[in-house]
């Protein structure tokens, strides 16, 4: 299978382009907060369109992946919570293993239940090594995970946590403060990571502002993920799409 969503990662990173994910969670949206949600993202020209959460108590991802799907062209990348997140209409699946915990069934423990499906449906499949970041308060992932968070100010742990899932093959480190985070990681942090690691970084969890995007971008994130702000706040959407399209493009080495 052509890999295309993990070819465009690696492409864009190899030029220094920085990339922006609008995160949807299934069960905050309707048809029409679809509609209008993707008409933001096109005019924004957002990269991605992830969707999952921790937690999601509906039946319905299917419906919704095609509902976007039907309304705009931005890829849609699953970025699941548990095994029953998966959904034959998307365009790609995160497949996250969380390598910043000690709880085997998030390592590997999850995949055994869901490789079948997983197979069966076709989807693209991109490994990634899944760091959970202290944010300051506890999170639904952190919770549903049973598993502690890296320490904010651990730049090392992270550093060597990253770079073992670079080195075990995993094609993706993403580093997450989680879902409502007090505070986002930090730019030391991501830079300690970024600069040791030669796989696409994305980074996500208490992004509220333009700026706190745009510096992460020039820390080394290649990939910027928003999606509790933007439930608040919509426009904030265009704002965020600016400021990480706007970092400095400096291809990777």
């Amino acid at each position: 299978m052509y890999r295309k969503i993990y070819s465009s990662f690696i492409e864009r990173k190899a030029k220094g382009i920085k990339s922006f994910a609008v995160l949807i969670d299934p069960d905050k949206v309707t048809p029409t907060g679809i509609a209008d949600l993707t008409a933001k993202c096109t005019e924004a020209k957002v990269d991605y369109i992830f969707l999952g959460g921790s937690l999601v108590i509906t039946n319905h991802l299917d419906e919704v992946v095609q509902q976007i799907k039907a309304t705009c062209s931005i890829p849609v990348i699953l970025f699941p919570g548990s095994p029953s997140q998966v959904s034959r209409y998307a365009d790609a699946l995160l497949y996250l293993s969380m390598i910043s915990g000690r709880n085997a069934d998030m390592l590997i423990g999850q995949h055994v239940v869901s490789a079948a499906a997983v197979k069966k449906s076709g989807l693209e499949v991109i490994s990634t090594g899944y760091m959970v970041i202290d944010g300051g308060a506890p999170t639904t992932v952190s919770y549903i995970s049973n598993a502690t968070p890296i320490p904010a100010d651990k730049d090392d742990i992270a550093m060597c946590t990253a770079m073992a899932g670079d080195m075990l093959g995993l094609k993706v480190i993403y580093m997450d403060a989680g879902s409502g985070a007090r505070k986002p990681i930090t730019e030391s942090m991501i830079h300690r990571v970024a600069s040791q690691v030669e796989v696409p970084v994305i980074v996500g969890g208490g992004i509220r502002d333009a700026e706190k995007a745009y510096l992460n971008c020039k820390a080394g994130a290649d990939i910027i993920v928003v999606g509790n702000a933007i439930e608040k706040d919509i426009s904030l959407i265009r704002e965020i799409a600016e400021a990480v399209h706007s970092a400095p493009v400096k291809a990777s080495r």
